[in-house]
């Protein structure tokens, strides 16, 4: 009797059933568009905001958000007000600052559209002291927060984007928290 050599259809069913599983996970990790990185940390900033915001309101703490947008990388700071101050977020599994990839240009605009008519404003942006003032002061504490997130349900308007340096601002993933208070994420192209 000879002995035959080869595979059965069985094996060989096999072994392409598991090239396409292995290949399916491949390409689910590859990025989808180029601004993956942009959605998935405007995403992550959405979602805290989020948890926040409805913590705060849950049980009667007062939250707030400092975003570094001109530090290299930028960063993001969570805070709660305490008796002794603000103080960075101590909650269990929470990063209370964030650092964020240098690949992002973030950008910060505070106030919702109501805040933004230079003519209906009683007061300039301009700061009403010489900052080199208080300069001494600004290093020894913290910066208090830009985004107030309150136990009351208010929210500080902003809009905080991320995108890619080859990417316009239309091409930017928002955070947006309007005058109402409602946190919401915008995709590009969206309108607020």
């Amino acid at each position: 009797m000879k002995s035959i050599r080869g595979f059965t259809l069985i094996e060989i069913m096999l072994v392409l059933v598991l090239l396409a599983l292995s290949s399916a996970a491949v390409i689910s990790t590859i990025p989808t568009s180029k601004n993956h990185l942009a959605e998935q940390t405007a995403r992550s900033a959405f979602e805290k905001l989020q948890l926040l915001n409805e913590e705060a309101v849950l049980s009667g703490t007062d939250y707030g958000l400092r975003v570094d947008e001109k530090q290299s990388p930028p960063q993001l700071h969570f805070m709660q007000l305490t008796e002794k101050g603000w103080q960075p977020v101590q909650r269990l599994q929470f990063k209370a600052q964030i650092v964020l990839d240098p690949r992002l240009n973030v950008t910060f605009q505070a106030g919702g559209s109501a805040w933004q008519k230079d003519d209906d404003r009683l007061f300039s942006d301009d700061s009403l002291f010489d900052d080199n003032m208080f300069a001494q002061e600004k290093k020894k504490k913290d910066l208090p927060p830009q985004i107030f997130i309150l136990s009351s349900g208010e929210t500080t308007p902003f809009t905080l984007s991320f995108a890619l340096p080859e990417q316009s601002s239309q091409e930017a993933w928002q955070v947006v928290a309007q005058d109402n208070g409602d946190i919401r994420l915008v995709e590009p192209g969206a309108a607020k």
